[in-house]
């Protein structure tokens, strides 16, 4: 058998990540390979410390990116904050809340589930009430923007929940960072984590994550080390920073790196409030032509995230045989449901390079047209 180069078709990618890679991120990510401990890439890496700080509107000094995807993100933040035996208050209202629970388990937490309806965001006075009924609680986890329904939560009202009870906050921003307002040092928020390949823009397989110095402090007076040796973040730190000389923990993956650089540049440029507003704005214009369609949102419109569209499918129709189709006739990517909305709805992504007319356009009459047929 022959094998012969791979070389993907163009697609328009419309689910729930990853999304469209800007132009000038996949120039970057083709660029010279040096050393992971060149003095040019250490140089690098500071710039993008300094980014990522500006994306998640923190100064915190640990904020760095996880050689790894968003669920690395995810198990560094649990696996260094949770030791046997502490009780952590977990949010579920989707896929992502449910994960976070399963982490608290394989770290020997106890985990204090508060349920909210999929679709729904996390209800402030059920996390208020599970903290009056647990106070040696040690952390609150909960899911920003909730991937598998588009649902997002209050962040600044938990935060400021946890600050008063004196417990820490660990937050899941994989689909958040970037598409809507996050302003980590404003609203308290001690271990949140992203990804790369949602509102960024970038190539998948790298996780942003930011730890405040509560936060930290918490890691560096573990009783028992961590037990990921790679996820330790005490033995991370000491890549991430340093006066001229980095110590070696791992071949950080260079091309990738230079991915993000470039996709936070872009943000900076673009500024976060003006990102916020073009993703909302391309989502006003979605929302309608979607209803006109006929087409129902799984989240109100006050809670809705404007990167990830949940719609209900019409009934009678074959999920699987409509996204198949859409494509195979407009090289167009949508999203099914996960978990409870498996086959149910459709998850349509408006996130970072992706949210622009062409896109919603294209969305629109590819539906029209199929749902039509």
């Amino acid at each position: 058998m022959t094998i012969n180069s791979f070389i993907p078709p163009q697609r328009t990618l419309m689910g729930p990540g990853p999304s469209d890679i800007y132009p000038q991120v996949l120039h970057a990510l083709s660029r010279q390979t040096i050393g992971h401990l060149d003095p040019l890439f250490i140089g690098m890496m500071d710039e993008l410390k300094s980014l990522l700080k500006y994306a998640f509107q923190t100064e915190n000094e640990f904020t760095v990116a996880i050689s790894a995807p968003g669920s690395a993100g995810m198990e560094a933040c649990f696996v260094n904050l949770v030791e046997p035996g502490d009780k952590i208050l977990v949010c579920r209202n989707g896929v992502f809340g449910e994960r976070m629970r399963e982490n608290v388990v394989r770290c020997g937490g106890q985990a204090i589930v508060i349920d909210d309806e999929w679709g729904s965001p996390v209800s402030i006075d059920k996390v208020e009430q599970a903290i009056h009924q647990h106070p040696d609680a040690k952390i609150i986890a909960f899911v920003h923007a909730e991937t598998s329904t588009g649902a997002l939560s209050d962040a600044q009202a938990i935060g400021a929940l946890a600050k008063q009870h004196n417990m820490l906050t660990i937050v899941d921003a994989v689909t958040s960072l970037g598409g809507v307002p996050l302003r980590v040092d404003e609203w308290q928020l001690d271990a949140v984590y992203s990804g790369s390949q949602k509102c960024l823009s970038c190539v998948p397989g790298l996780s942003p994550v930011t730890f405040s110095q509560a936060a930290v402090d918490v890691i560096q007076s573990r009783r028992a080390p961590v037990q990921s040796w790679f996820l330790d973040q005490s033995l991370v730190l000491g890549y991430w920073s340093g006066e001229g000389k980095r110590s070696y923990h791992h071949t950080a993956p260079v091309n990738s790196l230079y991915a993000l650089h470039e996709s936070l540049v872009m943000l900076k440029n673009e500024g976060l409030e003006n990102t916020w507003q073009r993703h909302r704005e391309m989502h006003n214009l979605l929302a309608e032509g979607l209803e006109d369609l006929g087409l129902t949102f799984v989240v109100d419109a006050d809670s809705r995230l404007p990167q990830l569209n949940a719609v209900f499918l019409p009934e009678d129709l074959d999920d699987g045989a409509i996204r198949n189709q859409l494509l195979t006739e407009y090289n167009l990517e949508i999203g099914s449901g996960l978990g409870a909305l498996a086959g149910k709805a459709w998850r349509i992504g408006l996130m970072g390079y992706g949210a622009r007319k062409e896109n919603v356009a294209l969305c629109l009459k590819a539906l029209e047209n199929v749902l039509k047929g």
